[in-house]
């Protein structure tokens, strides 16, 4: 219960001031000439202005609240390391205990469960969410339970937003070793088969300094492409080339240190996007039709493309004894393409062309060399790959996949998409391609051959080859057995996804890994990992995955359209997963790269000290089995300036509560009042009287 006297004056204060003055002044000149009744008269004028005050009496009715007590326990992927996590639930344990004993204390607790975007440990981010709904001056007092290794800690006491002391208690051993890999330099984007500087640094931390040479291991998606040697703190420069579009997964891991913490830090991982030159392309037309316009304006819209184009315009009837270096007003510079500058293209179409004498037959055997070598080969062929003339009789043959007959096929049909297609990344989910008919327009002629080897992903409305892809040792072959593509882009009944299937086309010639047949890829994003494996046979086995901290578990994916098998799990740890399913293997990384977790592992109480000294808290070192035992005292204080000392913790009183009710009583009111004041009038006028 609390009492407070309070007062309504029933006159304007300045009134009621000027007329105390007045009173005052007057009994000063009663008492200066000894009036008879002074004292009463006193009395009488004080109740008076007692009674124009209009004192009251306020009780008022006080529950106490308790103060808020949060105990923030370190849950992060550090805190995992050794023996920390146990001596944390011991210390946990033994905080509540101690706590639960001390009166007027409501205890909270926060767990650190999530961490920042940069991969860090935000202990004050889950301390706000645990006081969201707690007013300021109901905070008695802040524990930290951590390893120290803490990245949202605030530059001012002032920032918490509320005047409570923070205490920290780090649950580790004194004097840990432990290796790290930063990186220091890094592009994010680079031109495919080209080499990247990459520049790193390995620092030994802890009591025992560095070693003198460390080896260190670089990876390129998952495979070794380096071995250089490190000193501790001193950086390292290495060249990566990537090998192909998207994302290249770098690895860079030093060898472990004798009794470090842990290993996980002791790797580094570099995302580089590989990004491709402009696509160089040879096109040869043998001769003017009304596709070849088209072939162009499809390579020439697409900004990456840097097209070399020649069409032979004398076609093979005219044959008048012009010489062969006369039918054109720029010479066909036959040898410094074919020849010198062969390798220099990504790609070479042949859009009906057929032999006349132009190219020799040594500059075919370079064309099959170049393909064997890695590079790319799409033939459009027409009446031309049926005739005697045909590329097929030149030492080209060898990596052409399919035998022409030597008939045509001229009647309307629908270009189909085979039952190996519908698996083939080339020519799955195309547009239109679900119907039956497909909903595509129709051609009117193909070429009638015999398929040797590779996949036939399109077919004819008769299930003749239309379409065919191969492997020729490193390079790539696609075959096209017919000259109407071009109805499609000219909207002939209504046209058909010519762009869609060329784009993926050379994409699959130029060896991208999203088109490739056989391939096993996975992402991670929003905390799970998802899995998908392309693959031309019937079923995809399981896939095992290894988590960064090195625990296996088997996935079973499901189909989700022909060709392409799925999964979705939930991804526990962030890091590096390591996929494999017998036959491919593939790399996935889940959250932030090299998160500032698992950067720094050693327990330190040097990014908190700031902080503690500027709160007025305290910190103490808990480690081994008698760490609960070892926690300091703890206690409650008021009003105190410092909150800890030797042995001991404090937490702050709380002043705050809850007003149950007030009850006003008025001193100088109503019959009573007015009785007091005629008695002392009475009074003072018999006094006068005597």
């Amino acid at each position: 219960m609390h009492w407070t006297l309070d007062f309504a004056p029933l006159l304007p204060l300045p009134v009621l001031a000027a007329a105390g003055g007045l009173v005052l002044l007057a009994l000063a000149l009663l008492a200066w000439r000894r009036q008879r009744g002074a004292l009463l008269r006193a009395a009488s004028f004080a109740a008076l202005l007692a009674a124009l005050a209009n004192p009251s009496l306020t009780e008022i009715e006080r529950q106490p609240l308790p103060g808020i007590v949060v105990v923030v326990v370190d849950d992060s992927a550090s805190q995992k390391l050794t023996a920390r996590s146990a001596i944390a639930e011991a210390v946990r344990a033994e905080l509540a205990q101690r706590l639960g004993r001390i009166k007027d204390i409501e205890l909270r607790w926060a767990r650190i469960t999530a961490s920042d975007p940069a991969g860090g440990t935000a202990a004050f981010a889950a301390l706000a969410n645990a006081l969201a709904d707690v007013p300021p001056e109901r905070v008695a007092g802040v524990f930290l339970v951590t390893d120290g290794q803490i990245h949202d800690v605030p530059q001012a006491a002032s920032a918490l937003g509320f005047n409570a002391p923070v205490h920290a208690l780090i649950t580790a051993r004194e004097n840990e070793r432990d290796r790290i890999v930063r990186i220091v330099q890094s592009p994010r984007f680079g031109l495919v088969g080209q080499f990247q500087s990459l520049t790193f640094r390995v620092d030994d931390l802890g009591q025992a300094g560095g070693e003198a040479s460390i080896r260190v291991l670089v990876r390129r998606d998952g495979e070794l492409v380096a071995t250089p040697t490190a000193r501790s703190g001193a950086p390292v420069s290495v060249p990566i080339r990537l090998s192909h579009g998207g994302e290249n997964i770098i690895e860079i891991e030093a060898e472990p240190l004798a009794d470090e913490l842990s290993t996980a830090n002791n790797r580094a991982v570099i995302s580089m996007t590989g990004i491709r030159d402009k696509l160089r392309v040879l096109l040869v037309s043998g001769e003017p039709h009304a596709g070849e316009r088209t072939w162009r304006n499809l390579l020439k819209s697409d900004a990456a493309v840097d097209l070399v184009h020649f069409t032979i315009l004398r076609p093979p009837e005219k044959q008048d004894g012009t010489p062969i270096n006369q039918l054109s007003l720029i010479a066909f510079p036959t040898r410094e393409l074919f020849s010198v500058k062969i390798d220099e293209f990504d790609l070479i179409i042949f859009d009906r062309y057929r032999r006349r004498g132009v190219l020799p037959t040594i500059y075919f055997d370079n064309i099959a060399r170049f393909v064997r070598n890695g590079g790319a080969l799409l033939v459009a062929s027409g009446p031309d790959f049926a005739s005697s003339t045909s590329i097929y009789h030149s030492p080209l043959s060898p990596v052409l996949p399919a035998t022409p007959t030597g008939s045509l096929i001229e009647r309307p049909f629908h270009a189909t998409v085979s039952a190996r297609g519908a698996r083939h990344p080339v020519t799955r989910g195309l547009p239109g391609a679900s119907s039956d008919p497909p909903a595509w327009g129709r051609w009117f002629r193909a070429v009638e051959a015999v398929p040797e080897r590779g996949e036939t992903i399109l077919n004819t409305s008769d299930e003749e080859p239309l379409l065919i892809l191969s492997r020729e040792e490193e390079g790539r072959v696609a075959l096209l057995l017919s000259d109407h593509a071009w109805l499609w882009s000219r909207g002939f009944e209504g046209g058909g996804p010519q762009v869609a299937l060329m784009r993926r086309l050379s994409h699959w010639l130029m060896k991208e890994p999203e088109l490739e047949e056989e391939r096993l890829s996975a992402h991670g994003r929003g905390g799970k990992l998802t899995i998908e494996r392309q693959t031309m046979k019937d079923a995809a086995g399981p896939v095992t995955i290894r988590a960064p901290s090195g625990a296996s578990s088997t996935v079973t994916l499901a189909q989700s359209e022909p060709g392409l098998w799925t999964a979705e799990i939930e991804a526990a740890e962030i890091g590096l997963y390591s996929l494999e399913d017998g036959a491919m293997k593939a790399l996935a990384h889940v959250g932030p790269l090299n998160p500032r977790e698992m950067t720094e592992l050693i327990a330190t109480g040097d990014k908190l000290a700031p902080l503690l000294a500027a709160a007025g808290g305290g910190m103490a070192r808990l480690e081994g089995a008698g760490a609960a035992a070892a926690l300091p005292r703890i206690t409650m204080l008021s009003g105190a300036r410092t909150w800890a000392g030797e042995g001991w913790m404090a937490v702050k009183k709380s002043e705050s509560h809850l007003v149950r009710g007030i009850r006003s009583t008025a001193l100088v009111a109503g019959l009573l009042g007015l009785a007091a004041l005629l008695a002392l009038l009475s009074a003072t006028w018999y006094r006068e009287g005597r």
